[in-house]
């Protein structure tokens, strides 16, 4: 009676995250393509056949690739609302919207969406619930806001956007309306206001912390693990990799678990 979580891939170059249980599976966006997301899962021993649908944060190309090639291929809805599929190429039998706060029974799970402060059309966060265990994925917000601090509080688990450090992004070479824009409240959240959120909101509870969406250019994967497990706290603490998938972890009421680890990084392979 628990939830198995991985990151498939987390960063500026495509985002895939998979929460699901014995039964049933979500991912939460497709922004690498269908085949590479079938080759990393089969790899870290995910079975894409449990996964019973797709969906979408936002449309930005990195969260939405391989949406459409996929959902196809398995006949899996895609959970989009109308704002965010404007536009877009998606087979629209397919589609299906929802609103924010309602959750949505996929199988055993229950996946409730809400708004966030992004720069997008509707952009949504979303949790995936089963068996009183909450998973959390946290990516592409400008600012902590009420929703995302109320949806925090309640994870076991959390996939948290820590985009970039601010001495890198200030000191570095984006141009300034580039560094304006990560910076802003429709933006991404940095290390330290991804820490915030940690120190201030998070749950006795909350097992497995996977900092995710970390910038190539802007941050550095050991830095922002060392800025978090400085604060010495029960949760493990891992960074998402933007060329490879994770570590299956399987959370309970309270632990975080490593069933299977990756041999080596792949490298992204793009069709």
């Amino acid at each position: 009676m628990a939830l198995q979580i991985a990151s498939i891939n987390s960063g500026s170059n495509g985002n895939c995250y998979y929460v699901g249980n014995e039964n049933d599976a979500v991912l939460i966006d497709v922004g690498i393509s269908c085949r590479e997301t079938e080759i990393r899962m089969k790899h870290i021993g995910l079975d894409i056949k449990k996964v019973k649908a797709v969906f979408v944060s936002h449309e930005h190309t990195d969260h939405i690739k391989g949406v459409a090639t996929l959902a196809h291929k398995y006949h899996l809805p895609i959970y989009i609302t109308n704002a965010t599929a404007k536009g877009l190429k998606l087979i629209k039998h397919l589609a299906k919207t929802f609103t924010e706060h309602n959750a949505i029974n996929v199988g055993e799970l229950l996946v409730t969406p809400f708004l966030k402060q992004h720069d997008a059309a509707d952009p949504h966060s979303f949790i995936v619930s089963y068996n009183n265990i909450t998973v959390g994925v946290f990516t592409d917000i400008g600012i902590v806001c009420d929703n995302l601090v109320q949806y925090f509080k309640q994870c076991n688990a959390a996939f948290l956007e820590a985009n970039y450090d601010e001495e890198m992004l200030d000191s570095g070479g984006y141009p300034q309306h580039l560094k304006n824009r990560i910076k802003s409240n429709v933006g991404h959240l940095s290390n330290k206001q991804a820490l915030d959120l940690f120190v201030n909101h998070r749950s006795n509870n909350l097992s497995h912390l996977v900092l995710s969406h970390l910038s190539k250019d802007n941050n550095s994967p050991q830095l922002a693990k060392d800025l978090f497990e400085s604060h010495i706290t029960a949760t493990k603490i891992i960074v998402a990799d933007r060329y490879s998938a994770s570590e299956v972890y399987t959370i309970t009421n309270g632990t975080s678990i490593p069933i299977k680890k990756t041999a080596k990084p792949q490298q992204m392979v793009l069709f």
